[in-house]
């Protein structure tokens, strides 16, 4: 895994994003925003997920004030997503503590200059958001739809910025799919210094969108890349934070919550594995110390897998073992060894808290 590439540092409310803060994780609301209580409830849920920054759409005036009031009543950072109408921009800078724009959409650069200056007086960033399905006419002509248009739009938006003085930016490059995403952010990373948003765009179902994004995301943070990320789900809200913050710790970007390593189904298995493991997630989600733990269900994986795990069951027929760095601590029926596994990892991590 390569080091993580070092970025300019920006505030999104009190969630850093770049240098060396800890990659976080965002959603966005479906409510109409103009619906402040629909919209407040969502982003209640999202917080009680575990989101760290949450975005929501402004497509008409009255979303645009109605931003206030729901600021008010929620503790996650706030981020208005705009298109084409630059004034709702201009209304969510009093209140909202990031503005996102696609500047294919947004207009001329008088009213990006608008922007700019009404981010500059509260003190708030833009994340410039390319979207491949949106480019500018110019770029597009000559690009095409690739992932070199999507960069040189970035750039060219980047500059745009640049030379109004203004660089709390970070930067999104997404497309439908994996390849012109990956290959798009790849191209960018070196040539300039803000941090990214990470995400495949429009990616669909929870089992498309957690192999798009598992596939997109998870290879951009292995090569360093990447600062704040969305996995796009058609569906529930909290389902994009949970596949997200999988996502980082499987990619070796946050060592947080425990790390499950359980046999695939076969024949040799002697034990109900799939009801154990299903369980053991079940009844371990709430621990945040970063462990390994080990069930496994035959003789050929079992031990040798378990005595590298933090905690382990290795089940026999009929019974099994119950292992603690690679000590048999206890020999129980097949009955007897979930309880008694699940007992071992809550002493293993308050004793790793201690």
């Amino acid at each position: 895994m390569q080091k993580r590439y070092p970025t300019k540092k920006i505030y999104v409310g009190d969630v850093a994003i770049g240098g060396d803060a800890p990659i976080s994780v965002q959603s966005m609301t479906y409510s109409r925003t103009a619906d402040v209580e629909a919209t407040v409830e969502q982003i209640n849920r999202l917080h009680f997920a575990g989101a760290d920054i949450v975005r929501v759409a402004v497509p008409e005036e009255e979303d645009a004030h109605a931003l206030a009031e729901i600021k008010k009543r929620v503790s996650l950072p706030l981020v208005a997503d705009i298109h084409f109408n630059y004034r709702y921009a201009l209304i969510a800078a009093e209140s909202v503590d990031c503005i996102r724009i696609n500047p294919g959409n947004i207009g001329s650069k008088e009213r990006i200059k608008e922007v700019v200056k009404a981010c500059k007086e509260r003190g708030i960033p833009i994340r410039i958001g390319v979207n491949a399905g949106s480019l500018e006419s110019h770029i597009e002509q000559k690009y095409g739809a690739t992932a070199e248009a999507m960069v040189q739009s970035a750039l060219y938006h980047i500059k745009l910025l640049e030379d109004l003085d203004f660089t709390d930016i970070k930067v999104s490059m997404k497309a439908s799919d994996v390849e012109r995403t990956v290959e798009a952010y790849r191209k960018l990373r070196p040539l300039v210094p803000y941090p990214f948003h990470l995400g495949v765009t429009e990616a669909g179902t929870i089992f498309h969108a957690t192999i798009k994004s598992a596939i997109g995301i998870g290879s951009l943070l292995l090569d360093g890349i990447g600062d704040t990320i969305r996995v796009s789900i058609t569906g529930e809200l909290e389902k994009e934070i949970e596949v997200g913050r999988a996502i980082i710790k499987d990619a070796g970007r946050a060592k947080e919550g425990v790390n499950i390593i359980s046999c695939p189904t076969c024949g040799r298995i002697e034990a109900d594995l799939v009801r154990a493991v299903a369980e053991v997630e079940e009844r371990t989600k709430h621990i945040k110390k970063p462990l390994n733990i080990s069930v496994m269900g035959c003789a050929v994986n079992a031990i040798g897998e378990a005595k590298h795990a933090d905690v382990a069951i290795a089940y026999g027929k009929g019974s099994g073992l119950i292992m603690v760095r690679g000590e048999v601590v206890a020999k129980l029926p097949e009955d007897k060894l979930v309880d008694r596994f699940i007992e071992e990892v809550e002493k293993f991590a308050a004793e790793s808290e201690g």
